[in-house]
């Protein structure tokens, strides 16, 4: 079950594919469940992409209800669970998200444990984007219940830094479960009388096989910066992306989609054209037109990009993520005025 706004996994990397067959493992299953807002609504589409892989198909997965702030509804991932095991389906994973896509929600991790650890599934954790959190003692807090997650998804190559790629899947279980899962016994590669501990030959645990040296670039980075040094990094974010809010605030024509918890900023250009008309019937279908014609222009200009998109019933509208150490407030300053020099005549 996934919640419907999730964040990034399965195009970039392979670790949403790995949690789900290390759930599927040693299971027989007819039927799994969607998550949503169970995968929730807001999940990352990767978790349709991984029944697809899986030959589940994309229709054993079922939505779970999101809130209006992105965050799947335990009451309803509970109620998703009845429905499927009453039509003889098997609920196997719950697929939660820390740090979605475009709102940058985090899911309640404890209450949808409690509902796993009833229910007796699997609870996988997309925390590509938003993991990195723990690092921070500030804000580590909107990961509360991950430590219960059966899997769990990271990518340091989003709020870290790091470089392109580096994917990181963390389990529970000790068993050596990615071997029992991927394991072929090829010995003409991955031979068992070596002089050292073959447990350190990873090719055999994986869906790929060969692939690049990832973790050497988080090391290297870790190592570097130290754990004061990346919670900086962390908190230097959050402070600069509460800057840009209240910029944000100060201006006209400029509207905030929610408050933020997180580093994605959400909001729309109003332009002076549709100032004060809100009430006219065509308003939201003129307004989410704008972030089209701004993101044109800054790309043509070569000024700027920023991403755009709708969600749910909302219209365009653009988002910001704070996430490069090298940003500064007078970049926040700058990509204000230029929206506001580029759509002065809309």
């Amino acid at each position: 079950m996934a919640d419907s706004e999730a964040l990034p996994s399965l195009a970039g990397d392979p670790v949403a594919v790995e949690a789900l067959l290390q759930a599927v493992f040693g299971v027989v299953v007819d039927e799994a469940i969607q998550k949503g807002t169970s995968a929730s609504q807001k999940c990352h589409y990767s978790i349709q992409k991984g029944a697809a892989f899986l030959g589940l198909g994309t229709d054993s997965v079922r939505v779970v209800k999101a809130d209006e702030r992105g965050k799947m509804v335990p009451e309803d991932l509970e109620r998703q669970i009845g429905m499927a095991e009453a039509e003889g389906a098997v609920p196997f994973l719950v697929s939660a998200t820390s740090g979605t896509t475009v709102l940058g929600a985090f899911d309640p991790l404890e209450a949808i444990a409690d509902v796993c650890q009833r229910h007796g599934l699997w609870l996988h954790v997309d925390a590509a984007w938003g993991g990195s959190v723990l690092l921070s003692q500030t804000h580590r807090h909107l990961l509360d219940g991950i430590q219960r997650a059966d899997s769990v998804a990271w990518n340091p190559h989003k709020l870290l830094a790091a470089g392109l790629q580096c994917s990181a899947l963390l389990l529970q279980d000790t068993s050596n479960l990615l071997k029992r899962c991927h394991g072929s016994q090829a010995s003409y590669l991955f031979q068992q009388d070596k002089f050292y501990d073959v447990a350190l030959d990873t090719g055999d645990k994986v869906v790929q096989c060969g692939r690049r040296v990832d973790c050497l670039k988080l090391w290297l980075m870790w190592k570097a910066q130290g754990d004061q040094g990346l919670e900086r990094r962390i908190d230097q974010a959050f402070a600069l992306a509460r800057y840009l809010v209240e910029e944000i605030k100060k201006r006209e024509g400029l509207e905030l989609v929610m408050e933020p918890e997180f580093l994605n900023v959400c909001f729309w250009f109003v332009p002076p054209s549709l100032r004060g008309k809100q009430e006219r019937p065509d308003y939201h279908e003129r307004l989410s037109k704008v972030a089209p014609v701004l993101k044109e222009r800054m790309v043509k200009e070569g000024s700027m990009m920023i991403g755009y998109q709708p969600h749910g019933t909302r219209g365009n509208f653009f988002r910001v993520v704070v996430a490069n150490p090298a940003l500064t407030c007078a970049d926040m300053d700058f990509l204000l005025n230029e929206l506001e020099r580029l759509g002065q005549d809309l």
